[in-house]
């Protein structure tokens, strides 16, 4: 898919909005009626600013970008909302580190500018599924098997097709896109993967042994995740930190690797190893 110029172009921003969004806000209405695009808010946008959203459409139908004002939370929000829809992402940096923004704040006119003129190369990310009582269920970010709050320890057992690798008495097991690796998985001390990277990588919350590894997962094959205790409490699963389903003792739920399903805007030129020596080995000073 190549990106050309948009002509409509919805707006998501983070949950704390203040001056700095609203203003951002007004400077992207300005843009896009210079280059002739429409703005479109979904319903939450338009409560949380009511204002600006006089002037915005209701974001029905086809949308030809997506235009982020905030952090990773808001650009994870975002690659949800579209994913599957063929809808580029583009994101200026308005949170505290930004690793999947394509811009930063002060970089704002020039990135919206470049955003409405198509100009930005696109990334392909996956997903992973996995089907839940109420139907498919995807994560841009990862999927988590946890234990409830206040439970005691789980026991999880985990297999890679018909081979099982193990089970594991801990808090919880993650399974994370390359998009996610950088965020649970790499607090469990797991591999962080390149975009582009074909598969998938699981880690363990707070194990309690030493023979726990992070495993990457080739993009072709399926996780089992077995709630492996006979007379323990349920776990809960999670896609992206969001509540999806609950397994009961020996119950289990099998996590597949999607292709292409979000899309990334980044400037031409982008690098992730840049990116991740800027993001996160800047911190470490």
């Amino acid at each position: 898919m190549n990106p050309e110029r948009p002509k409509r172009v919805a707006v998501i921003t983070r949950f704390t909005s203040d001056g700095e969004v609203d203003a951002a806000l007004e400077r992207l209405a300005e843009v896009a009626e210079e280059a002739g695009a429409s703005v479109e808010m979904p319903p939450e946008e338009r409560e949380r600013h009511p204002i600006f959203a006089r002037g915005a459409g209701n974001c029905e139908g086809d949308i030809d970008l997506a235009i982020v004002l905030g952090g990773d939370g808001a650009i994870l929000r975002a690659l949800r909302t579209f994913a599957g829809r063929n809808v580029p992402v583009f994101a200026v940096n308005y949170g505290a580190i930004g690793f999947l923004s394509t811009v930063e704040r002060e970089e704002l006119d020039d990135g919206l500018r470049r955003a409405l003129a198509g100009d930005y190369e696109l990334v392909s990310m996956p997903a992973l599924a996995i089907n839940t009582p109420d139907g498919p269920a995807h994560a841009v970010n990862d999927i988590s098997v946890q234990r409830a709050q206040d439970a005691r320890v789980a026991e999880l057992g985990y297999s890679v097709g018909p081979d099982q690798l193990g089970q594991v008495r801990c808090d919880g097991l993650v399974a994370s896109t390359p998009v996610g690796s950088t965020g649970y998985n790499l607090a469990n001390g797991g591999p962080v993967l390149a975009w582009g990277v074909e598969g998938f990588v699981v880690s363990f919350i707070a194990p309690h042994t030493l023979t726990a590894r992070a495993l990457v997962v080739a993009p072709g094959d399926t996780l089992t995740i077995a709630n492996a205790s006979r007379i323990g409490e349920p776990v809960d699963v999670l896609t992206d930190g969001r509540p999806a389903m609950k397994l009961a003792p020996t119950e289990q739920v099998e996590v597949s690797f999607v292709r292409d399903q979000v899309f990334l805007a980044q400037l031409p030129g982008a690098n992730f190893y840049h990116r991740l020596r800027e993001k996160f080995g800047r911190l470490a000073y």
